[in-house]
């Protein structure tokens, strides 16, 4: 399962819709805010600033120090909320120690907050409110299913990773499409047998080649979700070469979830932007 056809269809979705939104005289607008200079959040950043261009997108980057104080940080981020003409908010993450990521949460409206990090959003997804925005990574691997026409109604669903980034509310968005969905994690018991079981095995762990084909059932949908650095090679959670003889479908890493993100990224400034202008 590529995530560029995937990511294509949703790039030519909002690129008309950022189209009719300045028809109207509303431009939407992406900021992104980076604290220091972690190569993983500049290459991200690059992939998002080329896919806003891509869908006539505006977006900034506003550049922060690493050794910013917490409330230096705090009056800098409040004034990119407060900036009108910005429409989505994406704050790299994890901050450095001394900023308190519980108080940061709170700073981004909830109608700006496009990757989720307001509780309000985090209870929308909860609830299955669509005013809300999940994370885009989880978003991004439900297109993908959705695109490939896998069928999630009444599957077994295992998620393997119980973050509030992707596991978590994976977890939600596949119960929303009436899957019946397992959040299994690196300590639970007899963990190949359970994700042997799944229908759609999901996979963000963050662990490299983690999942070898004795945790994949025959004929099972897998999204792998991982991205990890080893020996300088870009891998997924999933020993995707051992697993393909088994699996129905599978995404590969690199070109799989990942590259669909971005695109997802866009439709959520998409929508925030016409959320906040009643369009």
């Amino acid at each position: 399962m590529k995530g560029k056809p995937v990511a294509d269809a949703i790039t030519i979705r909002a690129k008309e819709e950022a189209e009719r939104l300045k028809q109207n005289g509303v431009y939407p607008k992406l900021k992104i805010v980076r604290v220091g200079e972690r190569e993983d959040d500049l290459a991200y950043e690059r992939a998002a600033v080329k896919r806003m261009e891509t869908c006539g997108i505006l977006c900034e980057v506003l550049t922060l120090p690493l050794d910013i104080i917490h409330e230096s940080f705090i009056k800098e981020l409040k004034a990119v909320d407060e900036d009108k003409t910005v429409h989505g908010i994406l704050l790299f993450r994890p901050l450095p120690k001394q900023i308190n990521e519980n108080e940061v949460k709170f700073i981004i409206s909830p109608e700006k907050d496009i990757d989720c990090l307001n509780p309000i959003n985090v209870a929308k997804v909860l609830e299955g409110d669509k005013s809300g925005f999940p994370p885009c990574t989880p978003s991004a691997a439900m297109e993908i299913l959705k695109y490939y026409n896998v069928n999630l109604k009444g599957s077994n669903a295992v998620v393997l990773g119980r973050s509030m980034v992707v596991g978590k509310p994976m977890a939600m968005l596949l119960l929303k499409e009436n899957a019946t969905v397992t959040i299994c994690h690196s300590k639970t018991n007899n963990l190949p047998n359970i994700c042997k079981k799944a229908d759609i095995l999901v996979a963000a762990i963050g662990k490299s080649n983690m999942i070898s084909e004795d945790f994949v059932k025959d004929g099972a949908v897998v999204i792998d979700v991982g991205i990890n650095i080893d020996d300088g090679n870009i891998t997924g959670d999933v020993k995707t070469q051992e697993c393909l003889n088994k699996v129905s479908l599978i995404t590969p890493v690199p070109a799989g979830v990942g590259s669909v993100t971005t695109a997802v990224l866009a439709e959520h400034v998409i929508k925030s932007c016409k959320q906040i202008n009643n369009k």
